[in-house]
């Protein structure tokens, strides 16, 4: 009876091993750049990224390869850990989307395009915040993690179909008053 619950559990996807050191290195990079983008903040990004990978940690003896890959299962904790903050402190974490420190090389730019550039920024982060919830979720998904459509669409449960269109007309919109306002 073992070998064929084996058999079954092998077959379906069930408890297979995950290489988690694995998973850490290439998705690290991309559960922060999610932050990054949904927040703005270097450090608050950090934070909620470490928030992120301890709660995984904590919680992989409960993952299971036939609900959901690595991937899918680490962004839904993480957009889990981005709500939880934004209830938790909703005022701090407005402070915190403020642009800190963009331009490391500011140095070596002229102050009139530093200027404009941190103007153009502020603009860009301003126009996704007026963006519904949804669509700001999409965005960062797709720009700061860097996922693509279909692993967009599991995390967020909807349509592959529906992720790309919703993205395509926010960027199209997006375009349209950017255009409109520095044209």
């Amino acid at each position: 009876m073992t070998d064929l619950t084996e058999t079954i559990r092998t077959r379906l996807g069930i408890d297979q091993a995950v290489d988690w050191d694995t998973v850490y290195s290439s998705e690290l990079p991309r559960v922060y750049n999610f932050f990054l983008y949904k927040i703005g903040d270097r450090e608050f990004a950090q934070d909620l990224t470490a928030t992120t990978f301890e709660r995984a940690w904590k919680q992989h003896s409960r993952y299971h390869s036939i609900l959901a890959s690595p991937t899918t299962w680490l962004f839904g904790i993480a957009r889990n850990v981005l709500k939880e903050h934004f209830r938790a402190s909703q005022k701090a974490i407005q402070r915190s989307a403020r642009p800190s420190q963009r331009n490391e090389l500011a140095s070596q730019m002229d102050t009139d395009r530093m200027i404009q550039q941190q103007q153009d920024h502020e603009y860009l982060r301003k126009m996704l915040l007026e963006l519904p919830e949804r669509a700001q979720d999409l965005i960062a998904l797709k720009y700061g993690a860097g996922l693509n459509n279909r692993q967009i669409a599991k995390i967020s449960g909807l349509s592959e179909s529906n992720v790309g269109s919703i993205l395509h007309r926010t960027v199209k919109n997006l375009r349209k008053r950017w255009d409109e306002n520095h044209g």
